[in-house]
């Protein structure tokens, strides 16, 4: 490593989105040469688990995740608690999720959403492996869902590519969570973002793509990829008063405690 070029992790994208179909090896050559060391490649639908996994074995520096994305909760099989708890045992499955709520467009599904979460949280408590969590314009009731939650058994989990408003930021805090940023805190309008994490203990920030959606400036409204972290980062290390290298080893250190199984 140098001064140059910090290393960074990439908490959460999408390497198997047709978007980036037969290309995997040039995103993840890409990204090691921009510093990117690590990278958390999620599964949004269990019956595509197998395919997620094999990208994960086929890159060093790829670790998973999977589960039932709140959007798709109402279009697959409800997953189980043990169907989620065997996936651990592979040595690069390293969360539960994502999961979640998500209002914006699939409100009319919010009660199997909800069933889909608390089967996700249950999973993530048996395991130990953190839980990832998708929420959007649902900010009361995933409050509420996770305080219930982890009073009934502690978990861990981070809010990924953190959107919501300050009072689920500040319930997530007190419950030990982390809060993740992404390419939209970038954005020139995302100041209230920006103010919440600020705000935000640094050793509980997470920085990610959601790959190939949300590209950071310059790459503003192009696709994606783990490569362009580094931009996010910057600004997270402007929000704290650090140089990149001090908030890429500062977000590193908080995934590794979050992700032990993918710690570097």
């Amino acid at each position: 490593m140098t001064d140059a070029l910090p290393q960074i992790v990439d908490s959460h994208c999408h390497l198997d989105f047709p978007d980036f179909d037969g290309q995997q090896a040039e995103l993840v050559a890409r990204a090691r040469a921009a510093g990117v060391t690590r990278m958390v490649t999620i599964c949004t639908r269990l019956r595509l688990e197998p395919a997620v996994r094999a990208l994960a074995e086929a890159h060093e520096g790829v670790f998973y995740a999977a589960g039932t994305h709140p959007m798709q909760a109402a279009e697959e099989p409800l997953a189980t608690v043990d169907e989620l708890a065997a996936l651990t045992a592979h040595p690069k499955f390293v969360g539960i999720g994502e999961t979640g709520l998500d209002y914006h467009y699939t409100a009319d599904s919010a009660a199997i959403q909800a069933e889909s979460l608390e089967i996700h949280i249950e999973a993530a408590r048996r395991t130990g492996l953190p839980l990832i969590i998708h929420s959007r314009d649902a900010d009361e009731d995933m409050a509420r869902i996770l305080t219930r939650e982890h009073a009934a058994g502690p978990f861990s989990c981070v809010m990924h590519c953190y959107t919501s408003g300050r009072q689920l930021a500040e319930t997530a805090l007190g419950l030990g969570f982390y809060l993740s940023m992404s390419g939209i805190a970038a954005f020139p309008r995302s100041t209230e973002i920006r103010d919440i994490f600020a705000a935000a203990p640094l050793d509980r920030v997470l920085v990610e793509t959601d790959a190939p959606f949300l590209a950071p400036p310059p790459h503003r409204g192009k696709r994606n990829e783990p490569a362009f972290v580094v931009h996010t980062a910057r600004v997270g290390a402007e929000l704290y008063g650090l140089t990149l290298a001090e908030f890429a080893a500062a977000t590193s250190a908080n995934f590794d405690r979050l992700f032990p199984k993918a710690a570097g």
